[in-house]
This record gives structure tokens, sequence and C-alpha cells, in this order.
């Protein structure tokens, strides 16, 4: 199975785990993981930048047509999609420079500030959208920080039970 065919199967396990099982978890009312972001933490960092920016666009347009949220999920994924060379230098440095990056092969704590970084931009992005409203500030960044926990818990979860095809 080629590369494409892998990440398009990959798009459509995630997009229907996140509809189906994860948009109807809400811990303590409010928080939910957003699983759905593995496919931008792990998609091949040696591709296209514009179609990759692009499939994180349908990505969230998809996620927000089932769940009836007006493209902020479009907006977040879009925003760590753009973001994520940043992320990738911070965290693996002269490995992402020199472009030999192999997930597998990272040490916990750089794949943990990794998927950290983009879970909290997502949510922050996400969040910021939803409510729209400054004097809700600190709710924005509470629910943030506290959704986030759960995304990069699954996420992690994710990635070593489905051993995700590690790009």
């Amino acid at each position: 199975m080629n590369k494409l065919t892998s990440n398009i199967f990959t798009a459509i396990f995630l997009i229907i785990t996140q509809v189906i099982i994860f948009n109807n978890i809400n811990l303590f009312g409010y928080l939910n993981p957003f699983v759905y972001i593995v496919f931008v933490i792990y998609y091949p960092i040696k591709s296209d930048r514009i179609f990759f920016i692009f499939i994180s666009f349908l990505l969230g347009l998809v996620i927000d047509v089932f769940s009836d949220t007006l493209g902020l999920h479009a907006a977040a994924s879009v925003t760590i999609a753009y973001l994520r060379p940043i992320f990738l230098k911070i965290s693996f440095g002269q490995a992402y420079i020199h472009q030999v990056i192999k997930f597998k092969n990272i040490d916990f704590k750089d794949k943990l500030i990794y998927i950290s970084l983009l879970s909290i931009v997502h949510h922050l992005v996400l969040f910021s959208l939803e409510i729209f409203n400054f004097s809700k500030t600190l709710f924005i960044i509470e629910k943030s920080f506290m959704s986030s926990i759960f995304t990069i818990t699954a996420c992690i979860l994710f990635s070593y039970l489905f051993k995700t095809n590690e790009r």
C-alpha cells in the first residue's frame, strides 16, 4: 500500500474515531480530546507543504461538518499545520534541520514536547475562536490546557497502540 493510500485510511479512521467516540466524551462537562490531530502530528515531514496544509484544512472541515462547529477545527488544523516546521525545529533541532527525523527512533521526551506544543496551540486557536470573548481569556486558557492534557494522553496512546506509520 503506498503512502497516499495509507494516509487516506489513517485520516478516515481518525475522523470516524473522533466523530463516533471522542466527540461524545465530555470529561467534567467540557473537556474533549481531539485525536484527529494525530494525522497532522505524524504526517510525513518531507511532503509538499502546501498540499499538507490543504489536507489539514480538509481534515478540520470534515470534523467541523460532523461537529457543527462552523470552521473552528479547520482553522485550528491549518494553524498547527502551518506552524509545524517551527515546532519540529524546537522539539528535534538538528534532526529536523537535516531532515532525518524518524518518529520511531525519537525519545519519549522530545516526542512529548512536540505533541504538547501542537496540541496546546490547536486548542488555544480552537477555543479562542469558539468563545471569542476577551473577558473569558482565563477560561479559554484553562479549557485549552485541560483539554490539551486529555488530547496529549490520547495521542500518545494512539501512537503506541497503532504504531502510526512512524513517518
